[in-house]
């Protein structure tokens, strides 16, 4: 609404856009500061109009997965059993109700995969090609609101590489073989990446102010936003010469921005070369010589990194630097660590002999730059006859932006501090965390992110039933033991590769991840996982249940898990909806596992 420059490592900008999308519509003014968790609204603030998106995502989720079993093949009944299952399910239904993106995800996600399947399946259809563009659109869409849409797309990648070998194998195409080739690429590849710059570009063209994010940017980036560094560095000099006063800043943002400055004190002991905090560096220090003997120790090389031409000055901002020190080859670079009391806790500066490569820890630029006094100043600029200043906004073009704010999305890391409710991917299988939401002032009312316990039973119990399914199947059909149709083949592995693949593929990458992990983590994934359920249970009931009585005590089972849903779904609903609010021993009750951190207000 400010439009102020800001970064959040979650995702690309897409998804906020959307919800700013929500405040504007509502005439929010932007006049509410979003720093703490709970903080009660001011009356600006549109909550209805922040929250009616992801309640729409959430609520079109049901049709989708509807419409997505019935084009995997399976009855209308299989379908509405996922939608009631997923209407049942407590953690998307809160995750909805807030203004937060995963049910946006989950949404673009489930649409990119029905439209996808349309696609494969409407072979004469006149909406095929607009079925596959679709797909490709949600694919942008999804990866647009988080990083996470980017597991989804690849399983869909992967899919449409299948299919198109089968279409490179297919005769009969043979005249059209490049063409069909060439659309897939464009619109599930070029399309999507073409809407993903564009997503940056409106977020930087709209996001032109200098914001709180800043300084994790380079100089440039800085002086390109309007407010800031651009406010100190306007109309200053652009080209760095003998007798320049300057102020240097790392390039690097790691830990923290640093400028290079020295403090009018002393070590407290003294030592050898090596520097305190690292030993293998040496120790760079300053010191006042009232006799500007300039000894041969003081010398630094200025190198400049990244000019284009061997006859390219050093420039304010643009440039990087690497400052070498003549006697003895060290490099003037961040090293990490922070100086103890005595050194104010600033960060440590060394002399890096073993210095290889390009680290940006290595790298500087001038930020603030002028020749001198005012007097001084104008002579100087006379005597080079070169412009004042540089306008940085014209010389950073939107792909250095982009890729550099893309690289610092993707590499910056929170504060390693565990968080209360953070939680392992191992604790989501089984529902061993939750989130605590909201909590009434004055009475036990709470809204908690706390799964339909039922629903994960069965969802686990449906992957490892098709898991055996397609284990048995496999080898038998290898030696020519065909239990089942090769329709119902196929169909079943289609099935699995949407659902099974479709949690695997977005759950299993947290293992890898170096970040603090939440439960709301684990609902694209869970939504995939529960529409399994109802392919394991309609294979089963056709093609493994024989006998009518084997069939009428499974349906007599069915029904009984579903009533089973049900309760579940009504007993925890206090937690979902945050009323009736309950006593603290009906709280207490609902504490069905210990792991579960269930608000009790103490009277």
């Amino acid at each position: 609404m400010k439009h102020v420059f800001f970064i959040d490592e979650s995702g690309p900008p897409f998804g906020h856009m959307i919800l700013a999308l929500g405040a504007y519509l509502g005439g929010f003014d932007g006049n509410f500061v979003w720093n703490r968790i709970g903080a009660e609204y001011t009356s600006n603030v549109p909550v209805w109009s922040l929250r009616v998106i992801p309640a729409l995502a959430g609520s079109f989720c049901i049709p989708l997965a509807y419409l997505l079993v019935v084009e995997l093949g399976y009855s209308h009944s299989s379908a509405l059993g996922a939608c009631v299952l997923l209407l049942m399910e407590n953690s998307l239904i809160v995750q909805s109700r807030f203004m937060l993106l995963e049910s946006v995800l989950i949404f673009f996600l489930l649409l990119a995969v029905l439209s996808y399947l349309r696609f494969h399946k409407a072979h004469n259809s006149s909406f095929r090609w607009f079925w596959l563009v679709t797909s490709g659109v949600s694919c942008a869409c999804g990866i647009g609101v988080k990083y996470m849409g980017m597991f989804t797309y690849f399983l869909l990648l992967g899919l449409a590489a299948v299919h198109t070998w089968h279409v490179i194998g297919d005769r009969t195409l043979s005249h059209v073989i490049v063409v069909q080739i060439l659309v897939r690429f464009l619109a599930l590849v070029v399309l999507p990446v073409i809407m993903y710059l564009g997503f940056f570009y409106i977020h930087l063209t709209l996001l032109y102010r200098s914001g709180p994010h800043d300084q994790m940017m380079s100089s440039a980036f800085q002086a390109s936003l309007e407010g800031g560094l651009a406010r100190i560095t306007q109309g200053q000099p652009l080209d760095v010469a003998f007798g320049s006063q300057v102020t240097l800043r790392t390039v690097s943002s790691k830990p923290v921005p640093c400028w290079l400055h020295s403090h009018k004190a002393n070590y407290p002991v003294r030592h050898d070369v090596a520097a305190p905090m690292s030993p293998h560096s040496q120790e760079v220090s300053g010191y006042i010589d009232f006799n500007v003997s300039m000894p041969a120790q003081n010398l630094w090389r200025v190198d400049i990194v990244n000019r284009e031409s061997d006859r390219e000055i050093w420039k304010t901002i643009l440039s990087e630097v690497r400052l070498v020190h003549v006697n003895t080859s060290a490099v003037l670079k961040l090293s990490g660590a922070s100086l103890p009391e005595w050194g104010f806790k600033q960060l440590e500066v060394v002399g890096d002999k073993i210095y290889k490569g390009y680290q940006q820890s290595g790298m500087w630029n001038v930020e603030e730059h002028r020749y001198g006094r005012s007097q001084e100043q104008k002579e100087r600029e006379l005597e080079l006859k070169l412009p004042t200043h540089s306008d940085i906004k014209r010389n950073l073009t939107f792909m250095a932006k982009f890729l550099e704010l893309q690289w610092k999305m993707l590499t910056v890391k929170n504060e390693e501090s565990e968080h209360k409710y953070s939680s392992s991917p191992l604790e989501w299988i089984t529902m061993d965390t939750n989130i605590a939401y909201w909590l009434h002032p004055s009475s036990n009312a709470q809204i908690q992110l706390i799964g339909n316990i039922v629903n994960w039973t069965i969802a686990n119990l449906s992957l490892v039933v098709y898991s055996l399914m397609f284990l048995t199947y496999l080898p038998r059909r290898r030696r020519k033991v065909e239990d089942i149709p090769q329709d119902t083949w196929e169909q079943l592995v289609l099935a699995g590769v949407i659902c099974f693949g479709g949690w695997a593929v977005n759950y299993l990458p947290f293992f890898l991840m170096e970040k603090t992990l939440f439960l709301y983590h684990y609902l694209p994934a869970l939504t995939f996982k529960i529409l399994q359920i109802p392919v394991v249970i309609e294979h089963l009931y056709i093609h493994v249940l024989r006998s009518p009585a084997q069939r009428k005590a499974f349906g007599g089972v069915i029904l009984g898990v579903l009533c089973s849903v049900y309760v579940s779904y009504h007993n925890l609903s206090p937690l979902t909806y945050g009323q009736p609010a309950l006593s603290s021993d009906e709280l207490a009750a609902l504490r069905w596992r210990e792991s579960w951190d269930i608000l009790l207000r103490k009277r």
